[in-house]
């Protein structure tokens, strides 16, 4: 399986504010009630205005080194500035903050051989794949798949899906969700409710500590919901 994953430098901006009027409230006791300073600029009515603003489709969802956050860190400043805060950071209302973007470049190769015969995946039909390792490129080959159960540790239930199993430099394959969906057992960790054991995140930080090299997880809607 050859899935190839570029990693990008950004940058991002977060807001660094501090309330100009805090000073008042460094010594002696804290204020309470209508004494906390700029109390009375937080209302319902602009608590619903702002939150309106920076949810419509004009800030694109505001992600992080989009047109979007660049919309949202310039009205929050204007925002700010009419509260009468002052910047955090010097002069500056943001701070620099080095992010990395991690995007697949082409259709990655997905190669599966048994003894039955060679296998092909197709790319956003049959399978995705993506790593969080900070890397120009990601190229896995010659590795052994290895079906693990749900691929969880997890002792206070008793489960152990990679007892007796070596996985070392492995590609592990891991059911969806937990067993208690499977079963629908309340007695079984959750029932019906699913554990952090059964989130993708946890699969995959398992199969890193058991030395894996790769991780597959086969999805299922139902499964894969709450």
């Amino acid at each position: 399986m050859t899935p190839w994953l570029r990693s990008q430098h950004a940058r991002s901006a977060v807001l660094l504010v501090v309330a100009g009027l805090a000073t008042s409230c460094q010594s002696g006791s804290a204020p309470e009630g209508d004494d906390v300073p700029g109390l009375d600029l937080i209302t319902a009515d602009g608590l619903r205005e702002v939150t309106r603003t920076l949810s419509s489709d004009e800030f694109e969802g505001r992600g992080p080194s989009s047109p979007g956050e660049e919309k949202t860190v310039a009205y929050l400043t204007e925002q700010f500035q009419e509260a009468g805060l002052q910047p955090g950071n010097g002069d500056s209302w943001t701070q620099d903050v080095p992010l990395v973007s991690i995007t697949v470049e082409g259709a990655p190769e997905a190669r599966i051989a048994s003894a039955d015969g060679d296998r092909s995946w197709t790319w956003q039909e049959d399978y995705v794949a993506w790593t969080k390792r900070v890397v120009p490129t990601v190229d896995l080959t010659v590795s052994d798949l290895v079906f693990v159960g749900y691929g969880i540790v997890a002792p206070e239930y008793g489960w152990d899906d990679y007892a007796g199993v070596d996985v070392e430099g492995k590609t592990v394959l891991i059911l969806v969700n937990d067993p208690g969906y499977a079963t629908q057992d309340a007695a079984v960790f959750n029932g019906n409710a699913m554990t952090y054991y059964g989130r993708w995140t946890y699969k995959f930080e398992e199969a890193a500590r058991q030395g894996a090299s790769g991780a597959l997880v086969i999805h299922d809607t139902g499964p894969a919901g709450y």
